[in-house]
Formats: C-alpha cells, structure tokens, sequence
C-alpha cells in the first residue's frame, strides 16, 4: 500500500521567467541563432533548446567550446544576444497565456512572490516594463548575480531566503528542466510548465505535478496550495 504524499505548506511562490511568464523563448532563438550563426555555430531554433534555462554566457560559453570562433569574445557576443532579445522584448513581447491572472490572484490570497530567473537585470527590466507586474513581485532574484546558474538551486534559494520562507515552504513555477532541477535541489515543491515539445520528456517526472499553461494551474496544480 502507498504512503500518502506528504507535503510542506506553501507560503510563497517563486516564478522562473523566460518562457514561463513571457513569451521570450522565441526572441533567444531568433537573437542566438542570428548573432552564433554569423560566426559559424552551426544554430537552429531546435538547437538552442539544448542549453534553455543557462545564463546567457554560459550558453555562448558552451557553443563557443563546440564550435570555437575566433575574434569576438564570448562575453560580447553574449551582450549582443541580450540586447537584441530586450529590443524585441520591448517591441513585441507578451506575456503567456494565464500568466497576468495567476500573479494577480496568489498576491491577492496573500502570497509572497519572487521571480528566480538566470537572465540579467537588463532583461528582468524589460520584462518587467511590457508586463505591468513589477509592482506584483516582491523579490527579483538574478542568477547573474551568483556564482553559479541553474542547475544549481543558488537563485531560488536567494529568492527564498530574501522572502523570508524557508525554501521547504516556496511553490516554483519553471519551464524548464533544468530549472527543475535547480528548484528540486532547492528542496522546494515545483509545477512544471514544459513547452508543447517538451512535455513529453520524462525527466519533468521529478516536479510535484505537471501542466500545460499557468491557465490551468487552479484545476491541475492547485492542491498543491491547500
């Protein structure tokens, strides 16, 4: 007989940002493929899924080790990446579907909120600026401010510990895997929000529960509240 799942009460959630709250997913491929395809990585919008949820410059680091090219060093290829991502972001970006709701609705039940992202504050900015929900999130955490980037849990354990919650008590919502693991080693619980051709992946087996959007997270995730 199965032991009944035993679970902390939740008394704050943390959001991952890129391809969670925002629609940005795109924009990285387009920038990523754009600027390492000029100096010959050989890129395309599937590859770049291969490194999804590192910082911006340890994703160049990595293709720069598979495909080095000489010249530009991989820190300003990795500030053209981000500046053509925050130009497309503030010209067309747009949140994901549910994703406005849900902040609103756990501020208004009372819950602390952070967001743990691995992308710099210029990108947090303009996300923040074309969302309207800066004013929601009451700690901002950057893994460009650690010495580590997902996986590692450094980031949600910052977000958790600038909350005040101990990190067994923190709710993380994350696209992607290895941002789960990140949040898992963190030792806190996780909705997984995998993107459409991911969620088939089993290794997302390892999160509390699985959704398809954050417009489903009151039917498919909600107990994990109660």
């Amino acid at each position: 007989m199965s032991q009944p799942e035993t679970r902390l009460p939740v008394r704050a959630v943390i959001f991952d940002m890129d391809g969670l709250l925002i629609d940005s997913e795109p924009f990285w491929r387009d920038a990523e493929v754009a600027i390492l395809g000029a100096l010959g990585v050989p890129l395309t919008h599937e590859s770049c899924a291969q490194f999804a949820g590192l910082r911006i410059n340890e994703v160049v680091a990595n293709w720069h080790e598979l495909y080095p090219w000489d010249g530009e060093s991989t820190d300003s290829v990795a500030t053209r990446i981000q500046q053509q991502l925050c130009e497309r972001i503030r010209e067309s970006g747009r949140l994901l579907p549910g994703a406005a709701r849900l902040v609103r609705e756990l501020q208004e039940r009372g819950f602390p909120l952070a967001i743990a992202t691995s992308s710099a504050p210029e990108v947090v900015d303009a996300v923040m600026d074309v969302s309207g929900l800066r004013a929601c999130f009451d700690v901002i955490a950057s893994a460009s401010d650690e010495d580590y980037g997902k996986p590692h849990p450094a980031v949600y354990l910052t977000a958790a510990a600038r909350l005040g919650v101990e990190p067994q008590h923190c709710l993380v919502l994350e696209d992607a895997l290895l941002g789960v693991i990140a949040a898992k080693a963190a030792r806190m619980q996780v909705v997984a929000v995998p993107e459409e051709f991911n969620r088939n992946d089993m290794r997302f087996g390892i999160a509390n529960c699985t959704i398809a959007t954050l417009e489903d997270f009151w039917q498919d995730a909600g107990y994990l509240l109660r």
